[in-house]
Formats: structure tokens, sequence, C-alpha cells
């Protein structure tokens, strides 16, 4: 469930459109936890919120913070990994990767895409003069052959929303294991999953409390579905009432498969008093290879990307008073009937001054 403009993924839609130079993270533990010192000016996240607010506030669609940020992708600073190597793109989707790796020097780049995407992809190598450093092959990663045994490096915008859904990642580790070399390396190499707490009073009121009485009419029923279809859409940093924090991190150059299914515990603490509605959750990733750590978060308190965030509406309001502490936790796992969807059961409880409640939500992102 979307309920902005344009809820489609682009191909190859978003690596570029949010990497800057240096990453900023939504939180001083997200920093801590990839071991950097974050260098801004007393003034800096003043100036992100307002440039946030201010794509928020336009008609921009998911292409826009695409293309419109290509400007800030972060190769110039991993050019070292990529000059007078080999580079599998993963996903290619229009080549824009592919075209930075060839810029920054790759001996050969192979970009791999199985959507009708592939002929404009090699239209664009050629308009661009690239067609002796970039091959496209159109076909699925699982069933082509490589012109070669193996690659330096794989890159790839495998992420979908919520980092999981609808996410390319197991093709990029079956890529990975069959053709990166020991030495090799994998662009981005890391992802973590964030959560924190938000009132929306509004929004939950006007869509989702509205079934309970249409025209006089009960419709509840449709309300317990919409319940359990998570919302991507942009939140507002200014309706976050606890902390954020880390829920799980991958390693991409070293996870299995069987990493992408997890249950983590969680603890939020009150900021303000306030009332919960919904959880949230974001993705950050970083390139941990670069002589600079690189990188960019999708969180409330950043840039907008096409990912937006992911909204889990609760089934209670919460009354939380600044300080206290919601805790519970969150198993994810791809369905079983489709895996590029995704399974997540929600625990969370509070017993506070105002509030005490205990509760178990299903969410399924379809």
């Amino acid at each position: 469930m979307d309920r902005g403009k344009d809820g489609n993924r682009d191909a190859n839609g978003g690596l570029a459109e949010a990497t800057a130079s240096r990453l900023r993270f939504d939180s001083d533990e997200e920093a801590e936890e990839v071991e950097m010192e974050v260098e801004e000016s007393p003034d800096a996240e003043g100036e992100d919120e307002q440039a946030a607010a201010e794509v928020i506030g336009s008609d921009k669609t998911s292409a826009d913070y695409y293309f419109d940020s290509y400007s800030h992708f972060g190769i110039h600073e991993s050019s070292f990994l990529i000059k007078d190597k080999i580079v599998l793109d993963v996903g290619a989707g229009t080549g824009i990767l592919s075209l930075f790796c060839a810029k920054a020097g790759a001996k050969h780049v192979y970009a791999i895409e199985c959507s009708q995407m592939a002929d404009m992809a090699n239209e664009i190598v050629k308009a661009n003069g690239y067609s002796n450093v970039i091959t496209v092959i159109k076909g699925k990663v699982e069933e082509i052959e490589l012109p070669v045994p193996k690659v330096d490096v794989i890159i790839s915008e495998w992420m979908g929303y919520f980092l999981l859904f609808e996410n390319m990642l197991n093709t990029v580790l079956y890529a990975r294991d069959k053709w990166l070399t020991d030495d090799g390396v994998v662009l981005p190499d890391r992802a973590s999953l964030h959560l924190t707490a938000i009132e929306d009073a509004e929004y939950k009121e006007d869509k989702i409390e509205f079934w309970n009485n249409v025209y006089g009419f009960d419709m509840s029923c449709i309300k317990k579905q919409a319940m359990m279809e998570p919302l991507v859409d942009t939140v507002d940093a200014n309706q976050i009432v606890t902390n954020c924090r880390l829920l799980k991190t991958m390693d991409i150059s070293k996870m299995t498969p069987g990493d992408a299914s997890f249950t983590v515990p969680f603890k939020l603490t009150a900021q303000r008093n306030d009332y919960i509605h919904a959880l949230v959750a974001y993705f950050d990733v970083s390139f941990t290879k670069c002589h600079k750590l690189t990188g960019f978060s999708t969180g409330p308190r950043s840039k907008a990307t096409h990912w937006k965030q992911t909204v889990l509406y609760l089934e209670d309001v919460i009354t939380i008073c600044e300080g206290e502490t919601l805790t519970g936790s969150m198993t994810v796992a791809p369905n079983e009937k489709n895996p590029r969807d995704i399974d997540i059961k929600l625990k969370y409880s509070i017993n506070g001054h105002r509030c005490q409640v205990s509760r178990t939500q299903f969410y399924k992102m379809r």
C-alpha cells in the first residue's frame, strides 16, 4: 500500500539517487555501528531537513529523485576499486551504474538485465561510446553464462522497499558465489534496517478508521486488511516520537540467503509525551571498502528517496510519556509462496503511566 504519487520502483532506480560523498546517518547509534565519525557543520542538520522538505513538498516522481541525484553517486569514492577491473552489474536497468564504472576506468563491465530495459540499455551504451567496454546481457543471472570465469567487482542496486520487499538480494548472492574472485568486492557491501515510532493520527483516522463507519455501514473487515498491509510513504521527521534503533545489519560480501530471515528485539524510548500510531522502518546502505565511508540513508531525517519509509500501523493508540519504552520483537521472512513478498510478525508492549498494552500483529508486504 503506497499513499505516494508514484509507488513503483524505477529500473535501476536509486543507488545513485541518494548517495553522497559522505554518509549522513539518522542517529549517532548508526554512526557508531559502522565506527565512523560524522563531520558536519553546526547548520548541516537544518540544511538537510530543509532540503528534504523541499523534495517532499514538490511534485517530483521517483524517477526525478533518481536521475537528479546521480551526480552524488559514490563511484568516484570507489574508483580505485573499479579501475582496470572486470565488473558485473546485476539488474543493470538503464545501465547507468555500468556507465559510471566504465567512466571510472573499468577494464570491462558485464551488465545483466532480464527485462526489456536491456534493449534500451544497449542503445544507451552505444550512444555514449562505451560499446567496447560494456556488454549488455539480456537474461536472468541464474540462467546466463558470462564470457569470463570470474569478475573482480559486483555492483547492484538490489534493495527493495523495507530493504527486502521485491529485492534482488538472492540474485546478487548467487552471482557473488558463482563469479566473484576470492579478493573481489560487492558494492554496496553493507545494509542495515532501522526502526522508530511516529504519531500519525490524521492519516490513520482518514484512511484506516474510516472503514468502521462508511455512510453508516460497518466495513471494518476492510480495515483489518488495510492494517495488515504496510504503507510505503514519506514520513515527516516531526512525527517521530522515539529514538531510532538498529534492527539488523547485513554484510553482503559474507551473508547467506537465509540471513534475510530473522527475529530481532527492539526497545524504543520516547523523546517526548505523545501518542504512537505506527512504527516506521527504513534502511541505510554503505560502501565500507572506500577510502571514505560512502553511502546513504532512507530515514525520515535524510533526503527523500524513492524507497521512502515503511509504515506499520498499530491496532492500539499508545499514549507514551517521555523516557518510557516500547519494547518488542520483529520477525521478518520471505513469503513461502512468493519469496519476493515479505511476512512480518510484530510483538510490542508498554507498561507506562498512562498506557499498558501487549499485542502481536501480522503484516504482509505484497
